[in-house]
């Protein structure tokens, strides 16, 4: 029987907790998924599991060397976290899987089952790829060598579900314990199917590839040599994992992802790789540049992510394009960097839909621009990413109100906006992950 790691996964370390109080209560994160993982260590032991609890501390990537360093082939490992700075509008529990990954995907859902059993109360958000957070990966799901997965327990500046996991601390514990015994028993099972390492076949850019792949626990990967062949320069890239197998050397797909490769499943066992020639990296994240995708790739993507997205900005999609047209600028970026400042149409912020803000633009007298009407606020908020990448004129009138301040050119690419635009270490790159999701969703990536 495969051994079971625990892992309380955090921002910072603070000292265990003592009491279900803690759960949920900000701002003891740390205390509350420490607690909440050593509750579920007894309840395994219990059931006569090996488990682990993986030490504290500071670093979350610290935690997953510890747990690789210990790992054998059928263990599995869990995260525990809960996102402080959620808002309400995304409360209750979803578990996370390293994308590209059916085998994973499932056992996401057995562990989410598990736990609805025992906290119906608590709303599931479902299973999702990690391409769908924030900064467009997750290294729990995607560093360790064994089947991994993080589970966000509640939303700590909700009070609702605060309330709730401070009442049902033991019912989320032996869920969740529920769920990992299922997930455990089902990799075992696998394992002695002899169905560890198999064999795919490959595609390179659509052509059929002499040199075959091969899935591991459900991840894919493929033979270093084809890097050189879509343009990988993988010195500069020495994070990707690579292992050996039968002589060769293969690295994990969807970390190619990240390099603008995308890989496709397809009939058989049969998975195209492919080198997007539609950004080079030199373009895909140039702010005066022309964009890619229509409205309708914009709508579907808004709605796919808001359902009432449509309702009170049922234009916004049209008057971005036009909007970027008319200055030169990317509307395929700055479409994104929206919907990464206003969660989507969601807002739940500091800055109100009717403000028509929708880029976080400050304002001279006031916190926050306001904008008397729709366009004018997507106007600013194009001519404002023209001021930091361009020494060009403005096509239109100025409603940027902080246009002149900058210094012209300073940033023509996405990147070069980190530490400008947001003081968020981790901005650009949440923007990039949007981006990415966007073609996808076209079919454009």
């Amino acid at each position: 029987m495969g051994r079971i790691f625990v892992c309380a996964i955090y921002g910072g370390y603070e000292s265990a907790a003592t009491d279900p109080e803690t759960i949920g209560s900000a701002p003891n994160e740390a205390k509350g998924m420490v607690f909440l993982r050593d509750s579920i260590v007894p309840e395994l032991r219990n059931r006569n599991f090996e488990v682990i609890a993986v030490p504290d501390f500071d670093n979350p990537r610290i935690s997953i060397d510890w747990i690789d360093k210990r790992a054998k082939p059928g263990d599995i490992a869990l995260g525990v976290h809960a996102d402080a700075y959620a808002q309400s509008q995304t409360k209750g529990v979803s578990t996370f899987y390293i994308a590209k990954n059916g085998e994973r995907k499932n056992h996401a859902q057995m562990l989410l089952l598990a736990f609805s059993s025992r906290v119906p109360d608590l709303h599931s958000r479902g299973a999702k790829p990690d391409t769908s957070t924030g900064t467009g990966s997750l290294a729990f799901c995607r560093r360790l060598t064994i089947p991994s997965l993080l589970m966000e327990i509640g939303f700590k500046i909700d009070s609702d579900d605060r309330q709730m996991i401070q009442a049902y601390w033991r019912e989320i514990a032996l869920g969740i314990a529920d769920g990992l015994v299922t997930w455990s028993r089902d990799v075992q099972v696998q394992a002695t199917s002899n169905n560890h390492t198999v064999p795919v076949h490959l595609k390179v850019n659509d052509e059929p590839s002499p040199e075959r792949g091969i899935a591991i626990d459900g991840n894919i990967y493929v033979p270093i040599d084809l890097a050189d062949r879509l343009g990988v320069n993988l010195a500069l890239n020495p994070q990707i994992r690579r292992i050996r197998y039968r002589g060769v050397v293969y690295i994990k797909a969807i970390e190619l992802r990240d390099l603008n490769i995308s890989i496709v499943s397809e009939i058989g066992r049969t998975y195209n790789i492919r080198s997007q020639h539609l950004f080079s990296p030199d373009e895909f994240d140039r702010i005066m540049n022309l964009g890619h995708t229509t409205v309708t790739h914009l709508n579907e993507f808004l709605i796919a992510n808001n359902p009432d997205a449509l309702e009170k900005f049922p234009n916004l999609a049209d008057i971005y394009i036009e909007e970027a047209k008319a200055e030169g600028v990317n509307h395929d970026l700055a479409f994104a960097q929206m919907c990464l400042e206003t969660r989507f149409l969601t807002f739940g912020g500091a800055i109100l839909p009717e403000f028509n803000n929708f880029a976080s633009l400050g304002n001279r007298q006031t916190e926050w621009a306001n904008f008397p009407n729709l366009r004018l606020g997507i106007r600013a908020h194009i001519q404002q990413l023209k001021a930091y990448a361009s020494i060009d004129l403005l096509v239109q009138d100025c409603v940027a109100p902080r246009f002149e301040l900058v210094k012209r050119g300073i940033a023509p690419t996405m990147r070069q906006l980190n530490g400008r635009w947001s003081a968020d270490g981790q901005y650009t790159i949440k923007i990039a992950a949007v981006l990415r999701r966007l073609y996808e969703t076209a079919g454009l990536f």
